[in-house]
């Protein structure tokens, strides 16, 4: 079976919204595109060249694939992602009907569709930006491992990778390191449910007890 993995670009406060640039994703007023630009350094370069360096397809949303789509393509030949792109598979999660012009794109139109994919033969499926695809994913425990760049930035609002319907559960640290600008790289795998512990006293105080029966009337 293949792996799919979740190649992200995050700031502190878990925001992933247009990272390359101001023209990337401007929705919901977003100001900041471009915000991960002036961090990369060598060692955020080499990651990078791990973690596209051997075959692999791509799994996108449809914003985010709109995006590569014109990017991509248009980049030349002196830059090794712009060919690998495009000969890759691309899986597209949509429930539209417009066509697809860049070369190996194929539309998916449901997660169900995505298990399918992940069952069959082939390499590797890296997902890129798609932030909508993530709590889905997740919740179809679909995701084997997440590659995350953390930024030194706080950015307030924006597509965020644990969004709206993300289910709970742990994380496994793999891997780490940090750039010379910062950002933390790291890698997660999925590690089972959220483990449960407690600090409190064997016998809570009368205080403690009070504040219960506060939080309880409060809701």
């Amino acid at each position: 079976m293949r792996k799919i993995i979740g190649g992200v670009f995050q700031s502190l406060d878990g925001v992933m919204q247009a990272p390359g640039g101001p023209p990337e994703d401007p929705t919901g007023g977003f100001e900041f595109g471009g915000w991960t630009v002036t961090f990369w350094d060598d060692k955020m370069g080499a990651a990078m060249g791990g973690l596209f360096g051997g075959p692999f397809d791509l799994l996108l949303g449809r914003k985010t694939y709109e995006i590569f789509a014109a990017h991509w393509p248009f980049v030349g030949p002196e830059d090794p992602i712009g060919p690998a792109f495009t000969n890759a598979n691309k899986y597209v999660v949509t429930h539209g009907s417009e066509p697809f012009e860049w070369h190996n794109s194929h539309r998916l139109g449901s997660i169900d569709a995505v298990k399918t994919v992940k069952q069959g033969d082939g390499p590797d499926i890296l997902i890129q930006g798609s932030t909508t695809l993530y709590p889905q994913l997740l919740a179809a425990g679909l995701i084997d491992r997440l590659f995350v760049m953390t930024f030194p930035v706080v950015l307030g609002k924006g597509k965020r990778l644990f969004g709206s319907g993300t289910p709970s559960g742990a994380l496994k640290l793999t891997s780490h390191d940090v750039s010379s600008t910062g950002v933390v790289i790291a890698t997660y795998e999925p590690a089972g449910p959220v483990p449960i512990g407690t600090f409190e006293l064997a016998e809570p105080s009368p205080a403690e007890l009070k504040r219960r029966e506060r939080m309880k009337r409060e809701g």
